[in-house]
């Protein structure tokens, strides 16, 4: 006979003790790790702006001044994100434009004179930056990237082999020639193109920004002769470098009624730091005396705390950050799309992958040291008759050991974001790419890359951030812990920011130990932070635009 067993009618009481408890754990564990970060940056900057030293008088200037404004706006702000995120565009772009014209200043007028600037120029950046520029115009022009690849194959060796003439040609345009034509014309180009497609600028606004800039260029010239710190080549690099990605940040701000409380950060910053400076003076207050100044970005070591500088290393971090940047994103990105798109999911050949996929994540994992190790042998000590051609090497310590050496370091975390990213785009949309008759090609460029771009450049430029606060590999590769110029060329011995700090910690003296190295911590810092910023930026912009 069929019995039935009785039910529950009434809901139970579940224990919420545990989630609470670990809610409070969490909150706890965030809070001292922030705590732990907060006190220690503090401190760093503390002793690189040799706070200590200030009188009582000038913090009572600057706090009514400065901090009292901005705390105001940060309270306005903070219930209102189109607002903040109007702040954050303006001062990490600000902050970009600014590294971007030292490291353009750097590059283009004492690495590369500028005739050999002009040359590679011709053959190499300006044809590339056509083909893009056109097939974003022409979409289905499907050979744009075959001809890219084409010009950067053959473009460096063209260039080469006709430097003596072109560098000849430049000679008779002369340096600010050079830079107004291979920099501002295409920026002014660019400019009309992000004003029309990216800010919605009716076509004649657009056109009176190309305009306008080479207008500016050549109008602020005379002004220009008037400051000797500025030379007219640094002026042209500076309107292209800092002016493009500022006034880009500004218009952005500018179209979004939201955002414009925004403009009042700059502001008040700009306005605070003259009241305070004004107010100072007037009272007599004793100022602080910083280690971190204009004088110790722009000097080399010295045996003295008050006279020394990290200029030689902070050369040598750009150059280690140009070559690493280049190496990693076109192997890297290349490597990834060829595991996600092209390599067989099936038969001996997928075993094969399989295995590739699983050392590559292994890889990443391994010390720095290790291919410290790995970068000492392969390109400092290994000797091979190469056909006709003997390779011994790229030499101890140079510019391009180092960056080849911190390029293998970084190049499986770029292969494994940029494989995460084009994984996350959906197969729907590959699928619908080719229900419409698209190549795989074709959806790769059109579908895969625009989608995952978000992702692999946040992914790339967080892995630079590491790769630019290393020092073990420096340390295998022979690099330099001081000198005293910097490097010469891609075979000129090189330090970097780290090595130079890392050698200044060991000094005796206490103002070496605390307040030189806090100001090359602080400026290796801020370079960091502004390349995380501007990877936050790419990434939001790219998001939104995909959505």
């Amino acid at each position: 006979m069929a019995t039935t067993s009785p039910t529950e009618t009434e809901f139970g009481e579940v224990s919420r003790i545990k989630g609470i408890v670990f809610k409070y754990i969490s909150f706890a564990a965030s809070i001292v790790g922030i705590l732990a970060l907060g006190v220690l940056l503090a401190y760093v900057f503390w002793d690189a702006l040799g706070l200590e030293s200030a009188g009582t008088s000038w913090y009572l200037a600057y706090t009514a001044t400065l901090l009292v404004p901005l705390l105001a706006f940060f309270v306005y702000a903070r219930t209102r994100p189109a607002v903040v995120a109007g702040t954050f565009e303006l001062f990490s772009m600000t902050l970009a434009g600014v590294l971007l014209t030292g490291a353009g200043v750097i590059i283009l007028s004492i690495i590369a004179s500028p005739g050999v600037w002009f040359t590679y120029f011709l053959t190499v950046v300006g044809p590339i930056v056509g083909l893009y520029v056109y097939g974003q115009y022409d979409r289905k022009a499907t050979w744009v990237g075959l001809a890219m690849l084409v010009v950067l194959l053959v473009g460096p060796v063209v260039g080469t082999l006709g430097l003596s003439v072109l560098t000849t040609i430049g000679a008779l345009l002369g340096s600010p020639g050079i830079y107004f034509l291979s920099l501002v014309v295409p920026a002014a180009a660019v400019a009309a193109y992000l004003s029309a497609e990216r800010l919605d600028f009716s076509r004649r606004r657009s056109i009176g920004i190309g305009v306008g800039l080479p207008v500016l260029a050549i109008a602020a010239v005379p002004l220009v002769d008037t400051v000797p710190a500025i030379s007219r080549s640094v002026w042209l690099i500076g309107l292209v470098l800092f002016g493009l990605p500022v006034g880009f940040a500004v218009a952005n701000t500018a179209r979004i009624r939201d955002r414009w409380p925004a403009f009042a950060f700059p502001a008040i910053i700009a306005l605070g730091f003259l009241a305070g400076e004004a107010v100072v003076s007037a009272i007599g207050a004793t100022p602080p005396t910083p280690w971190l100044d204009w004088q110790y970005v722009t000097s080399g070591p010295s045996q003295t705390a008050a006279e020394a500088g990290l200029y030689p290393a902070i050369i040598g971090s750009i150059f280690l950050i140009v070559l690493v940047s280049v190496f990693t994103f076109v192997f890297g990105v290349g490597a990834a799309i060829y595991l996600e798109e092209y390599a067989p999911g099936s038969g001996p050949l997928a075993a094969v992958t399989r295995i590739i996929k699983v050392n590559i994540s292994n890889l990443a994992g391994v010390p720095s040291v290790v291919y410290g190790l790995l970068g000492l042998g392969i390109f400092v000590n290994i000797e091979s008759q190469l056909g006709p051609f003997t390779y011994a090497g790229f030499g101890v310590g140079t510019v391009l050991t180092a960056a080849m050496t911190l390029s293998l370091l970084i190049l499986p975390i770029v292969i494994i974001s940029a494989q995460e990213a084009i994984r996350s785009v959906p197969d729907s949309l590959r699928q619908a790419s080719y229900g419409m008759g698209a190549t795989r090609w074709q959806t790769i460029r059109n579908v895969v890359l625009p989608r995952s771009l978000p992702g692999i450049l946040t992914g790339t430029i967080l892995a630079l951030g590491r790769a630019i606060g290393e020092t073990a590999p420096l340390i295998m590769v022979g690099a330099a812990t001081t000198k005293f110029s910097p490097p010469s060329g891609l075979f000129g011995k090189l330090t970097a920011m780290p090595m130079q700090i890392f050698a200044w910690a060991f000094e005796p003296s206490d103002e070496f130990r605390y307040g030189v190295v806090a100001a090359g911590v602080v400026t290796l810092l801020i370079v960091m932070l502004t390349m995380n910023s501007v990877a936050i930026l790419v990434r939001n912009k790219y998001q939104q635009e995909a959505n």
